[in-house]
């Protein structure tokens, strides 16, 4: 299976991605969304920036999920892998006590594309930050 993850271009998240600085991609949530229970070892994740075109892949090495996240829960996170995803001092604030599932991707051998390109995400949803799919492929246009 192949995944496409939505990212925020301000936070730089590919580029860190890419020189192995964050090696960890988490997503937070107050509902349990895709990539939830979609998403294992072996899988092939698709990087963009919002707006942009995808410009990077990584293959999943494992996934964590919690689910009825809390304080604890928040810290042991963040004590234990808050540095490989890039939120090494994150406090326990109003967005994350919002928040009752965290996934935590795990990336290895991340690369950047040599040919960039876009893709179709009609019928995924304006908001939509994730896609799994069976094949990339299937959505570029």
């Amino acid at each position: 299976m192949h995944h496409v993850a939505i990212m925020k271009k301000k936070w730089k998240l590919i580029d860190k991605i890419l020189s192995g600085e964050k090696t960890i991609e988490s997503r937070w949530y107050k509902n349990r969304y895709k990539p939830w229970n979609s998403i294992k070892a072996g899988n092939l994740v698709y990087f963009k920036n919002s707006g942009e075109a995808v410009t990077a892949v990584a293959e999943v090495e494992k996934v964590l999920q919690f689910d009825n996240l809390d304080k604890n829960q928040f810290n042991y996170i963040i004590r234990n892998y808050g540095k490989s995803i890039g939120l090494r001092n994150a406090k326990y604030s109003d967005y994350y006590k919002s928040k009752n599932y965290c996934i935590l991707i795990f990336l290895k051998d991340a690369k950047e594309l040599q040919c960039p390109f876009s893709i179709d995400k009609t019928g995924y949803g304006n908001a939509c930050a994730w896609l799994c799919v069976d094949d990339v492929k299937n959505l570029k246009r």
